[in-house]
Order: C-alpha cells, then structure tokens, then sequence
C-alpha cells in the first residue's frame, strides 16, 4: 500500500500522503525488509527538515544498499557527493555498485563525479 501511495502520480507527491506512507513503511523497515528499507529512507532523507530522521534516513539507505538495493546505492552515492556530504571516495563507491547492477542513471551520476 506505501509503495502505491508513493509511486501514484497525483498521491505521490502530496505531503500528507508521504507522512502515511512512511508510517506504513516503518514497521516492515524495522524487520528488514530491504525495500522498505530503501524507500523509507530516501522519503526521510528527501523530504525531512529534521537532522534525526535524515540521519535516520542515511542509516536506513546504507543498510539497503549493503543488501544490494540499486536505487539505495544510487541514492547514498548522490548524497555522499553533495556539499553536506562530501565523501568522494565513498560516493564512487555507491555509485559504481548501481551502475553493476545496470543503473544507466548512476554510470551519469558517476562521470560527474569523476570529473
């Protein structure tokens, strides 16, 4: 149900719709579940204005992307290369894991970083 909220086109982008699909996903992110991992993650490091759950959020992405979620990894490469973060090497890292499991975004991503 989280990840039809989140993917509908006109529900997906509302706030509040957001703050219910992030409950949902919460339970199934504390037992493991790699996407709910994945998703919960970047909705928290996207969309939240409090350090905790943007911090919460990172930790959430690195356990998915450990677990070899692709958008996970594609999206810690990305916020290990923005200015709050700046970890190249790490960001490479990430990067070049999506971009083996056939992210065409994160080979992009990767040759910006690179330069």
């Amino acid at each position: 149900m989280a990840l039809w909220l989140l993917d509908s086109q006109h529900l997906g982008t509302n706030q509040g719709v957001k703050r219910i699909a992030g409950r949902l996903l919460k339970q199934p992110a504390r037992e493991g579940v790699v996407e709910a991992q994945s998703r919960l993650g970047r909705l928290l490091c996207r969309e939240c204005e409090s350090q905790r759950d943007r911090r919460i959020g990172f930790e959430l992405l690195r356990q998915a992307a450990r677990a070899g979620d692709c958008q996970a990894q594609l999206e810690l490469g990305r916020l290990y290369s923005e200015p709050d973060h700046p970890e190249p090497a790490k960001a490479r890292l990430w990067l070049e894991q999506a971009a083996a499991q056939g992210s065409q975004e994160a080979v992009r991503f990767l040759q910006r970083v690179k330069a």
